[in-house]
């Protein structure tokens, strides 16, 4: 599955606690958050940074990081400020002060070789500038942490630490820029990191809410489902990777979902999936109504051409087939015309309790509609079905 941002606020949380580090930012969704959360959170006598917290590069250079706010008033200005400019997600912090000189440039990243590190004994907003000094190390064993450490001044064991804590969250990048070493443990000023988004369901320190786009906000389709899942018993998730893309996946079940996700990169065509997510934990037929709609609506938009979507599942233990399906088949209904128009396939694989019902309705809607694709159940093996959906693309 594909890299993708998280929060530097969930990056720093999980880091400090895995490091035994306190840590006292807090973040501030606009969208969501009262302002009397930053009443309750700015202290007197405290001077503060607000930062955009959504992935953005450069952000101090682009005027997205606000410095040495001394009052509550000041953090909220701060931040209307910034939501002007069309952010929703920030990051406030205490202000660190420190000397440039104290500044390193560490960051990690995984590879096909394996882990990489990469490092400087100059960090900071200019790092651009300092390119050239940039050094890297493939990381085989302790002696090569030691003699990055050495270099940057730091404890072998808190690069022990980090690496720990980079393999077991599934980070498959993390920089810290600067990292500032004069104090007792070394202050990581500014994070940026991507985690592997399919080990989403192996992990507990993370999750998709925490993954951050460099655009402004999430799409429309993508708050609708955040909305849905909160409201629900059920689980829904939802994220968009390439709106313009051919290939559209509406999946059950957290498990067959990464593996179907992950066979179209397998088979090359990663960069044509437009969107991940899931619907599982038996949602009712109104639910899977919604669900299904947000996804169309992102594939109608596409401009691409050869559009398929893939309505896939392994066989599931209590989620009803046939009412998930009345769901799916309300929505395909309703956009039956444009789907026909823009010459979108089916494809479909799934099993489960009332599964022959509900496929043979899937059939039957296809066959009326004249819509082109192929209606499988669990006899079929799972990936199969991608193969079939992307045989012509």
């Amino acid at each position: 599955m594909p890299r993708v941002k998280l929060s530097e606020f969930r990056a720093k949380t999980i880091v400090n606690n895995h490091l035994k580090t306190s840590y006292t930012g807090f973040p501030f969704d606009a969208e969501r958050d009262h302002v009397s959360k930053l009443d309750e959170s700015v202290r007197p006598g405290v001077r503060y940074v607000v930062k955009v917290d959504q992935g953005v590069k450069k952000r101090f250079k682009q005027g997205l990081i606000k410095l040495d706010l001394s009052s509550v008033n000041e953090v909220t200005d701060a931040i209307s400020e910034l939501r002007k400019k069309g952010f929703s997600h920030f990051l406030v912090e205490e202000l660190v002060p420190h000397e440039a000189q104290d500044e390193r440039y560490l960051a990690l990243e995984r590879t096909g070789l394996g882990t990489l590190i990469y490092y400087s004994q100059k960090g900071g907003v200019d790092i651009e500038s300092y390119e050239s000094e940039v050094r890297k190390e493939l990381v085989r064993d302790i002696e090569d942490l030691k003699k990055v450490a050495g270099e940057l001044g730091l404890d072998p064991s808190y690069l022990e630490k980090l690496v720990e804590v980079f393999d077991t969250n599934y980070f498959s990048f993390l920089e810290i820029n600067p990292l500032v070493i004069s104090f007792k443990n070394p202050y990581m000023l500014d994070i940026a990191s991507e985690v592997d988004s399919a080990a989403e369901f192996f992990v507990d320190n993370w999750s998709s809410h925490d993954f951050r786009e460099a655009n402004s906000s999430k799409t429309e389709e993508e708050k609708n489902i955040v909305k849905l899942s909160e409201k629900s018993q059920a689980s829904f998730k939802l994220v968009v990777l390439n709106p313009e893309a051919r290939i559209f996946m509406l999946l059950s079940g957290g498990g067959a979902s990464i593996v179907l996700a992950d066979e179209v990169h397998n088979l090359g065509h990663g960069k044509e999936l437009a969107n991940y997510g899931e619907y599982s934990g038996n949602p009712n037929e109104e639910e899977t109504l919604i669900y299904t709609k947000n996804i169309l609506s992102l594939l109608l938009k596409s401009k691409a051409s050869n559009k398929v979507l893939i309505i896939g599942g392994g066989v599931a233990n209590f989620t009803d087939v046939r009412i998930t399906f009345r769901g799916v088949i309300k929505a395909l209904e309703e956009v039956s015309e444009e789907l026909k128009k823009q010459g979108v396939g089916i494809y479909v694989r799934r099993g489960g309790p009332h599964q022959e019902e509900g496929l043979a309705m899937m059939r039957e809607f296809m066959e009326k509609e004249g819509i082109e694709g192929e209606v499988h159940g669990p006899k079929l093996v799972l990936t199969d079905i991608v193969s079939k959906a992307i045989k012509d693309l």
